[in-house]
C-alpha cells in the first residue's frame, strides 16, 4: 500500500527495547489491528510498524477516511492493552530516546539532562522526535541531531 506524505502518524516509544520475539508478536498484532481499524464504520487505510525494536508507529492515509475521535480512542485503548501484555510504557512523553553508536537508548527527563551535562548527549547526538505528525515529518525530521530538535529548546541551559 502506498501512503501519502500527508498521512497522519502516531509514534509510541517503548520505555525499553523489545526482544526480537516481542517485536514479531507486536508487529503481527499491529497488522491485525490496522486491518480492522475503522472510523464511523469506514475502514481506515492504515498500516503499522515496529522500528528498532522500540517504536510502534501507526499511519493513516486520511484521503479515504479520516481518523475520528472514536477511532483514535480505539488505537489508544489498543496501545494500553499492549502495554499491559508486554509490561512496557508507551505513553511516557518524557522518556527520551537517542542513539549511542549502533544502539538506541532511552532516559527519563532527569537522566537525559544529566547525560547532556556529562557530554554523553551532544549537539550531534541523534534523538527521536516522536511528535512527527505525518509521513513527511517521519521521513525527514524523526531522527535528527539534538541541536536541530525540540529537545535542544527544552534542555538548553
Amino acid at each position: 500500500m502506498q501512503f501519502s506524505e500527508n498521512s497522519r502518524v502516531w509514534i509510541y516509544q517503548s520505555n525499553r527495547q523489545l526482544s526480537d520475539a516481542e517485536t514479531i508478536d507486536i508487529q503481527k498484532s499491529l497488522t491485525e489491528f490496522t486491518n480492522i481499524w475503522t472510523a464511523h464504520n469506514n475502514q481506515l487505510k492504515a498500516t503499522a510498524e515496529v522500528r528498532y525494536n522500540r517504536f510502534l508507529i501507526l499511519i493513516v492515509d486520511e484521503e479515504q477516511a479520516g481518523a475520528s475521535g472514536c477511532s483514535i480512542d480505539k488505537s489508544v485503548r489498543y496501545m494500553q492493552q499492549l502495554e499491559q501484555q508486554y509490561n512496557i510504557n508507551l505513553f511516557d512523553r518524557f522518556n527520551m530516546a537517542y542513539r549511542s553508536g549502533d544502539s538506541i537508548l532511552s532516559a527519563n527527563r532527569n537522566e537525559f539532562e544529566e547525560l547532556i551535562k556529562q557530554g554523553t548527549v551532544t549537539a550531534d547526538t541523534i534523538v527521536f522526535n516522536n511528535l512527527a505528525k505525518n509521513v513527511a515529518e517521519l521521513n525527514t525530521s524523526w531522527e535528527v541531531p539534538f541541536k536541530e530538535s525540540w529537545h535542544a529548546r527544552v534542555f538548553s541551559h
